[in-house]
């Protein structure tokens, strides 16, 4: 049930082996799995780990586990006016939620959110005068308020308002 586009691994809705029983009746969503971009990742320092400042276990069974790495996100969507198109969708182990690597125009790559409903190969756009569709930004006010909206932020985004 997989398949190689271009040296990405894309997984198909299937079901899980039956080998224990919290695998029985699952299945596999649909993304793809690929390599994380190196300019837009980043090691995390995980403190502490149940230890003090001498190093000693103070906590029992703290620490250890597989190193995550950082994706930096772009929650201003300052590209103005500029379509980008939705490459690979991938799953952030530290938010656990799924993230879009996006290519814009200008040759810029970038990771969002992923908009539930967007697939690969949208095109999205961020700026004052763009369709109201999924996965675009508009700033608030544009906004109309029947409209299902994710990933709204309180503080101005001064890249954009002018």
């Amino acid at each position: 049930m997989k398949e190689w586009t271009k040296g990405i691994q894309i997984n198909r809705i299937g079901q899980l082996n039956l080998s224990t029983p919290s695998t029985r009746n699952g299945t596999v969503d649909s993304q793809v799995k690929s390599n994380p971009r190196n300019n837009l990742i980043y090691g995390q320092h995980h403190c502490g780990k149940g230890r003090n400042a001498r190093g000693i276990i103070t906590a029992r069974h703290r620490g250890g586990g597989h190193k995550r790495l950082y994706r930096k996100i772009d929650f201003r969507r300052n590209e103005k006016d500029i379509y980008g198109r939705i490459v690979t969708i991938e799953y952030d182990p530290n938010r656990n939620a799924y993230i879009c690597l996006i290519h814009y125009g200008d040759g810029e790559k970038r990771y969002i959110l992923h908009p539930r409903g967007a697939i690969i190969g949208e095109t999205i756009v961020s700026g004052t005068e763009v369709p109201i569709k999924m996965g675009n930004a508009l700033r608030f006010e544009l906004l109309i308020y029947v409209i299902g909206s994710n990933q709204l932020g309180l503080r101005r985004n001064l890249e954009i308002d002018h």
